[in-house]
């Protein structure tokens, strides 16, 4: 699929103001307030230097966390830590789109980089509207007569329709970053040229992520196995007849994913052969790990797959051709139930396939075991990742296409 939008290469950049969205949302220490990591910042990086490189003034449009979270804070310290990124100083102005903040826009010189307040703080961010609408808001209305060129590097939010994200780009001369062109090229890329056989991994707590690919896949064809883990692998059980202990039906009914049960039966009915449920499940008693057949399990949590159920998996990961892996196969922070996600994580390192990981927990767990450097793709998104492999268009996507030809 030929991706046919604009990226930096197709700007001239030199003296022009350039407002580039990136998505540097990073964990928080909920006692201290200060971020745990800045992964994101340094994959931003590279847009961000380009930019200034260039002779850009470089304005930075960002989100942290969201209204009623204890994470949801200013971008103060988010320009410290991109300063010490970047080598060069981040202004950070206490302001998104107001006097303060266009004031400030106007006196940067060229190279000078700034970073604007926390673009949740305003109301109409998180609102969500059709794409066109989202250019009407106050904050594309107010900062695009002050702006040259857009440029959207937040592939982590491309799956979401906000004035910061998708407004901007009817009224300015639009592109992608760095970030953004590279994980839609190799994205794209996987799903053009499938390498047989193509397995699934699809665990984590996200079932309904899950499944939507789930669908998608296996009604698309271009699926030949899902490997099901974690929550997921708990509801095909529960489909198959499988009698999964009070406490996990109860869990899955609390999390308002009772009717993927009836979605599971079905997919069960037209996919048996494509679709596999573990045949072992390691349960939590008295914090220790006990594994048991799926014939037996006790009422107990299910805090991973089990033993012979890895072996089955990572046998199918080694033979095949391309690996989509998305959310961990049990509680893996604790290590007596990270068996699954490690032995799944280091089958998919080993395999000569093509692999790509989703982003969140899984994408965490592969740096932390240092296997980063093994896998072919680490997703910078899982929202984002998910959305396009289940056959989604991104609406950050869709308005970078529709206005390639606005230069």
């Amino acid at each position: 699929m030929p991706l046919k939008f604009n990226t930096i290469d197709d700007f001239q950049l030199d003296g022009k103001t350039v407002l580039v969205r990136v998505d540097i949302n990073s964990p928080v220490d909920p006692n201290s307030g200060l971020i745990l990591d800045d992964t994101r910042m340094l994959l931003h990086s590279e847009t961000i230097s380009e930019l200034a490189d260039n002779g850009a003034k470089t304005v930075i449009l960002a989100h942290q966390s969201r209204p009623g979270k204890k994470d949801f804070t200013t971008l103060e310290q988010h320009a410290h830590a991109l300063s010490k990124i970047l080598k060069r100083p981040v202004t950070y102005v206490e302001d998104i789109f107001g006097y303060a903040a266009r004031e400030t826009i106007s006196k940067m010189k060229k190279g000078d980089i700034l970073l604007l307040e926390n673009v949740r703080f305003y109301s109409e961010e998180v609102l969500k509207k059709d794409a066109r609408l989202q250019a009407e808001t106050h904050m594309v209305q107010k900062l695009s007569p002050i702006i040259d060129i857009f440029i959207n590097d937040a592939f982590a939010a491309a799956h979401r329709s906000q004035p910061s994200l998708v407004g901007f780009a009817f009224e300015l001369p639009s592109g992608a970053g760095r970030v953004m062109e590279k994980e839609l090229k190799i994205l794209y890329g996987a799903l053009d040229d499938v390498k047989r056989p193509c397995v699934y991994v699809l665990g984590g707590v996200k079932v309904d992520d899950s499944i939507m690919v789930m669908e998608n896949v296996l009604e698309n064809g271009s699926a030949d196995y899902i490997l099901t883990t974690g929550l997921v692998a708990n509801i095909f059980l529960e489909a198959d007849g499988a009698k999964i202990g009070q406490c996990n039906s109860d869990f899955i009914k609390n999390k308002g994913y009772s009717d993927f049960v009836k979605t599971a039966e079905r997919l069960l009915v037209k996919f048996r052969e494509k679709i596999l449920i573990p045949i072992d499940v390691a349960v939590c008693k008295n914090e220790k790990r006990i594994d048991v057949s799926v014939k037996d399990i006790p009422n107990l949590p299910i805090y991973d797959v089990g033993i012979e159920t890895i072996k089955l998996y990572a046998q199918l990961i080694r033979q095949a051709g391309t690996i989509f892996a998305n959310g961990p196969a049990g509680v893996f922070e604790n290590p007596e139930f990270s068996i699954g996600t490690d032995d799944i994580l280091n089958a998919i390192a080993s395999s000569q396939g093509f692999s790509i990981i989703g982003g969140g927990h899984l994408a965490a767990a592969a740096v932390q075991m240092g296997f980063e450097g093994e896998m072919d793709h680490i997703s910078s998104g899982g929202g984002a990742s998910i959305s396009l492999l289940a056959g989604e268009e991104l609406p950050v996507v869709k308005v970078l296409k529709d206005m390639a030809g606005k230069k």
